[in-house]
């Protein structure tokens, strides 16, 4: 019942992006930005389709704890920006998702999943959050993750406010550049996750100080990687030795179609093991190998 009411919930939203005439499903952020471009996308068009997204299909997955009750909003600001020639890079007007660990200081709550804190007020922005802000992206909302980031014992992927959610969180902070890579790691484990780190001051209970952007493709990734990552005065720590390998013009200039030609890439066998790893986490981790292999990338 509930696979064919997932299902259901999926061909509504299909038919929705077959009526706009921008295809929504696994749109990255470089097809987002030329729909912005062309004019067959707009921000609060994308948002609405996302909000949409949430309410159809979150009560069966439990993926996200909480909307921004200001993503309109902010979508609207990012239209009309865009409208007086105002850009601000590649994650302008694009909605995102911060899992419910990283502290913003608006509307949303930051609970790490748990009740104790919900209604507490955060003293500012995490680091994170404030860039993305900076960069013109909609803060769409809190993402689940395991209570206090699986400090206490509790399933993985279960919290008090979040209920158990059928997609598999890590422990560490994420960033998510679009709400179907969350449904995408249900499936496929097809996303991409770039470590970066950042401030702990700026969690709650942080288990480990880097973050994680969970995208659709690489590139999203190296997106969200070259927003986010800098120097943070209030934890100097944390973030001083790393900003000093950032390279002048940010990753993106890194990205090429043929970047791993001439590569040789170590897989550690040992580590990718039915102890550690579900059995679709597997299957995925060795398609995605052999596919590498038999398109010559290494």
């Amino acid at each position: 019942m509930a696979q064919r009411r997932l299902l259901l919930a999926i061909m509504a939203l299909a038919a929705v992006a077959a009526a706009t005439g921008f295809e929504f499903h696994e749109a990255t952020v470089d097809a987002i930005q030329l729909g912005f471009s062309n004019g067959s996308l707009t921000s609060t068009a994308l948002v609405r389709y996302y909000l949409d997204q949430i309410t159809r299909l979150n009560p069966l997955l439990h993926a996200v704890i909480e909307v921004n009750p200001d993503a309109l909003a902010q979508a609207a600001r990012a239209d009309g920006e865009r409208a007086t020639g105002r850009r601000c890079g590649p994650l302008h007007g694009v909605p995102v998702l911060l899992k419910d660990n990283i502290a913003t200081r608006d509307r949303l709550n930051t609970t790490a999943g748990s009740f104790a804190l919900l209604g507490s007020v955060v003293p500012r922005d995490a680091g994170v959050a404030a860039r993305l802000r900076a960069a013109g992206a909609v803060i769409l909302g809190k993402a689940s993750l395991t209570e206090w980031s699986a400090y206490r014992p509790a399933p993985n992927g279960w919290s008090a406010r979040g209920g158990q959610t059928l997609v598999t969180p890590t422990t560490a902070p994420t960033i998510s550049a679009s709400f179907s890579s969350l449904f995408d790691r249900i499936s496929s484990q097809g996303v991409c996750e770039i470590v970066h780190e950042e401030s702990v001051r700026a969690l709650v209970h942080p288990v480990r100080i880097e973050q994680r952007p969970i995208c659709r493709t690489v590139s999203d990734a190296v997106h969200v990687l070259d927003a986010i990552v800098g120097y943070d005065a209030l934890d100097a720590e944390a973030t001083g030795a790393a900003s000093k390998y950032i390279p002048n013009g940010g990753y993106g200039q890194f990205l090429r179609m043929d970047g791993f030609k001439g590569k040789r890439i170590g897989i550690p066998n040992g580590f990718f093991t039915q102890e550690i790893f579900e059995k679709k986490q597997l299957r995925a981790y060795q398609k995605h190998i052999q596919l590498m292999r038999y398109t010559k990338h290494f």
